[in-house]
């Protein structure tokens, strides 16, 4: 049989398993959703709540609703910059989990600085310095996890989690304290004027923070999957041994993962602020690092369906205050619903893994 004769039957055969490569995919993601929506459905059944018109007021207000659909956008921009900030941890093998305190510390400084350089700079100089100031307190922020796990050893979910109680409480204090705006009775920081936030997009009132996020994410899965940096973390992750015998400086890229995670994570906080809230309060914490867990692992780390899985929420938690005003169900009834999600995509990894065990015997 002539080679030309071969490549004529097996690229059908190559084109059919990557069909199903692509159906096994879709199934593994969105399976787990269709049924998280089933199961809270039948919750909401539970409390005396009819699901149809619950779901309807969630993506009636959401997606369909022009303020909605702007607010739902406002949101994804911090969303999707903690998504990027996950997708390198993960695929680096580490595991940060203090995002929640590495935005609110990015926050709280961008915050306290961005309106004291707002009167004496030009409007985008001030934005980009503030964002800057967000990212870096971010970043060191996480490299006490860092150095402990690169040098150390020390399991890095003990220490994110225990730095993410002790940030998140920080925060607080140096709003109460340090940066306490004088000429308020609520304990914030000073607020930053409308006029001197980031621009709005196409004359409403959708943040341009949205645009970063979109930028961070792309750019981080093309660094992750195309560069010679991403494999090198990749190699780090998927076996910290192998990549010492190859001449990694495994610590030091340990760092770098740490850094530009958490900096990521920082940058969050300070795009919140500087294009929505315009100010910090005290013992404010929207927990947005570990909503998007979930999120990034249902996406397979991947930075393209990351975007989507973050907009479908983004729907859901914007969708769920008007829900919850209407209908009296509890406005954190979308976590219930992400947490479902979580333990589906647990038993979806498990049963993957043994059908995948079962095939190599």
């Amino acid at each position: 049989m002539s080679v030309e004769a071969m490549d004529e039957i097996e690229k059908p055969r190559a084109l059919a398993a990557r069909r199903r490569e692509i159906l096994d995919l879709l199934v593994a993601s969105l399976g787990p959703v269709l049924a998280a929506f089933v199961i809270s459905g039948v919750i909401l059944l539970l409390m005396q709540v009819n699901p149809v018109s619950y779901y309807g007021y969630v993506f009636g207000r959401g997606l369909f609703s022009p303020t909605g659909v702007q607010a739902t956008l406002t949101r994804m921009g911090p969303l999707l910059l903690i998504a990027a900030s996950l997708i390198v941890a993960f695929r680096a093998g580490i595991w940060n989990l203090g995002g929640d305190a590495q935005f609110l510390i990015g926050a709280v400084f961008s915050a306290a600085a961005t309106p004291l350089m707002a009167p004496h700079l030009p409007a985008g100089l001030a934005l980009v310095i503030g964002m800057a100031v967000s990212a870096g307190f971010g970043a060191i922020w996480g490299l006490i996890p860092a150095f402990l796990r690169a040098y150390q050893g020390v399991n890095e979910i003990i220490t994110t989690l225990m730095m993410n109680f002790l940030g998140i409480s920080l925060a607080s204090v140096l709003v109460k304290l340090l940066f306490l705006d004088p000429a308020t009775t609520v304990p914030q920081t000073r607020t930053l004027p409308v006029e001197d936030r980031l621009p709005s997009l196409f004359g409403t009132t959708i943040s341009s923070g949205v645009l970063i996020g979109l930028a961070a994410v792309l750019l981080v899965h093309f660094v992750m999957t195309r560069t010679a940096f991403g494999l090198r973390l990749r190699v780090v992750g998927a076996n910290p041994g192998a990549a010492i015998h190859a001449g990694l400086a495994v610590p030091g890229l340990t760092i770098a993962v740490f850094a530009i995670s958490a900096g990521f994570a920082g940058l969050s906080g300070g795009v919140a602020i500087l294009g929505q809230y315009g100010n910090v309060r005290a013992d404010w914490n929207p927990a947005y690092a570990m909503s998007v867990v979930p999120l990034v692992f249902l996406a397979r780390f991947n930075g393209f369906a990351s975007i989507g899985f973050v907009a479908l929420f983004s729907i859901l938690s914007i969708g769920s205050e008007s829900a919850a005003r209407r209908m009296g169900v509890p406005n954190y009834f979308t976590l219930v619903t992400v947490a479902i999600l979580l333990i589906l995509l647990g038993l979806s990894e498990y049963r993957g893994a043994r059908r995948r065990q079962r095939a190599g015997a």
